[in-house]
């Protein structure tokens, strides 16, 4: 039974997978047919002048990152490794939660993967966030890396919220280990016919 749920739960983390890649891949193929040639039209206003579309061609890792570096390379790398060695852990085992958090950041990976394979070297990032009022602008982005970070940022407060349930459970034991020890420590009042013997030999 429990090999079984293991099996549909990693069915549903690679359906995962296929999800991202497809919608990223479906995106990224509309901004390049409708806005090319790229950072030549001006921005699609999606929600104001806070979220619009707008074409660039980047060739650093997630948000423009480590462009032309050679830690590019050694960052992806390690994080494949990571992420590979972490899923392989729980193959067998696991929760369905952690596994869809699992399957976000690989189908946002392999998104990446695909378009610098065919374009080239270069992703193609479009989804533009800033803030005017506060001149506040945030790197240019596309699906996959939304899906890695949201992945991300779920997977550290999965873990950080199960090691404080461990911390506050193993917390409780200790308390009532000590409350134990404590009672069995403790004298117990006498009572009875010995109790009224002691009384009557004082003074």
């Amino acid at each position: 039974m429990l090999a079984r749920r293991a099996r549909i739960n990693d069915a549903l983390a690679l359906l995962t997978v296929i999800i991202i890649i497809a919608l990223d891949q479906w995106t990224k193929a509309l901004v390049v047919q409708y806005l090319s040639p790229p950072e030549s039209q001006p921005p699609v206003s999606l929600i104001g002048n806070y979220l619009t579309l707008y074409y660039i061609q980047n060739r650093g890792a997630a948000f423009g990152l480590f462009a032309n570096n050679i830690a590019l390379a050694v960052l992806i790398g390690a994080a494949v490794c990571v992420i590979t060695y972490l899923y392989a852990r729980m193959l067998n085992s696991g929760p369905l939660a952690y596994k869809l958090i699992f399957g976000m950041i690989i189908g946002g990976a392999v998104g990446n993967l695909v378009d610098r394979a065919i374009r080239g070297g270069y992703v193609v990032d479009f989804i533009y966030f800033r803030i005017p009022q506060i001149v506040y602008h945030f790197a240019i982005f596309n699906l996959a890396d939304a899906s890695i970070s949201v992945g991300v940022f779920l997977l550290f407060t999965f873990i950080l919220l199960g090691g404080l349930h461990k911390t506050s459970r193993v917390s409780e034991k200790g308390n009532t280990k000590k409350d134990t020890v404590k009672q069995a420590a403790s004298p117990t009042p006498q009572s009875g016919p010995l109790r009224s013997r002691e009384q009557d030999a004082q003074p």
